[in-house]
């Protein structure tokens, strides 16, 4: 067994315009205060990284590096949720995802897949670049508007859908593993990537790429009410990032796991800052012990009611009080007889 890496903390949602915010250098500087060792770095903010020099140039990879290192942190991973959610999207969502992408393509879905698409192969240059071997992203999702259906389904549909998306990630998978790169889908509502059968359903229509792997948030379970210690049981051998982000489930009489359109605050399915949640951390650190997790444990913070800051500033201690390190002998040692073929025949009761 392992004991896996952290307390890391997710740079998406804490970066602004306003110092300590505003740069690479002066927010590691700032989370290295609180006690974080890692940041992982999201690539479409030009504030921390600029992802195509860090793919065409290793001296550059190397400043950036050199830049994290100097606050006393590594970098955990790279992120492109942005750019992977814009692989695969049905038109209903073009108006609203073509935020994602820069204005040369807005209006223009092709070209805005296109342009996706070469942002994960550059982002498999850069985490190669970086000394990285695992990557974030999102699926993107062509099905999610069928994923409670009226009218039914029409036959194939699934199978087909699961066959184009696969069609679409696996120049990008066969990109990351020239890099020697695992791509890390977040499993997560909006995306056809949701839960373990889609994962499995996926994989398998990639022809079971073994760059295809899992980016295990609890959070996004609780919300649908999955067991997310058995979906460690079940995917542990796929799970090569995590994000701990903590979330809680409180069904009324008025609405459930649809949240019936309210915002986030007033829905019965809410994200939280660590500890303020339901999720059982003891039990999912414990799991990713056994299972010999050799990750991050990154800490995204996503809160509808809790100031950023003070999350960043309590989930350092949190991750870090819950990170087991794991033994290097048995606990019955001191009892054994050491290595005896004799006596274990006589145990065994075998005559020879």
């Amino acid at each position: 067994m392992q004991t896996l890496k952290g307390p890391g903390i997710f740079l998406a949602q804490f970066m602004s315009d306003e110092a300590p915010f505003n740069n690479l250098k002066s927010i590691c500087k700032w989370a290295a205060s609180l006690g974080y060792v890692g940041v992982q770095i999201p690539t479409w903010d030009a504030r921390c990284i600029d992802l195509k020099r860090a793919a065409e140039s290793k001296d550059y990879a190397d400043e950036i590096r050199e830049t994290v290192e100097s606050c006393g942190l590594q970098i955990t991973e790279l992120s492109t949720h942005l750019q992977g959610q814009l692989v695969a999207v049905h038109p209903a969502y073009n108006v609203m995802f073509d935020g994602f992408a820069p204005k040369s393509v807005h209006g223009k879905p092709k070209e805005r897949t296109a342009w996706a698409v070469d942002q994960l192969k550059l982002a498999a240059k850069a985490s190669k670049n970086l000394g990285l071997n695992a990557h974030a992203t999102f699926s993107g999702a062509l099905m999610w508007h069928t994923v409670y259906p009226w009218p039914q389904r029409p036959a194939g549909l699934v199978e087909d859908g699961f066959k184009e998306l696969a069609k679409r990630w696996l120049p990008i998978l066969n990109a990351f593993d020239k890099q020697g790169v695992d791509v890390c889908y977040e499993i997560h509502p909006g995306e056809d990537l949701h839960d373990g059968i889609t994962f499995e359903r996926f994989w398998e229509a990639t022809g079971k790429h073994t760059r295809a792997n899992i980016l295990y948030d609890p959070s996004h379970f609780v919300l649908q009410q999955l067991d997310y210690l058995k979906y460690i049981d079940f995917y542990h051998s796929f799970i090569k990032m995590f994000h701990v982000k903590d979330a809680e489930f409180n069904p009324t009489g008025k609405s459930g796991v649809y949240g019936g359109f309210q915002d986030w605050v007033d829905r019965p399915g809410r994200f939280r800052s660590l500890g303020d949640g339901q999720v059982d951390f003891q039990s999912i650190f414990s799991k990713l012990a056994q299972y010999d997790y050799k990750g991050w444990a990154v800490l995204e913070w996503e809160c509808c009611i809790k100031h950023p800051e003070q999350g960043a500033e309590e989930g350092a201690p949190f991750i870090k009080d819950h990170i087991i390190r794991v033994t290097e002998k048995a606990f019955d040692d001191f009892a054994s007889t050491g290595k005896n073929p004799s006596l274990n025949k006589k145990v065994l009761g075998i005559i020879n």
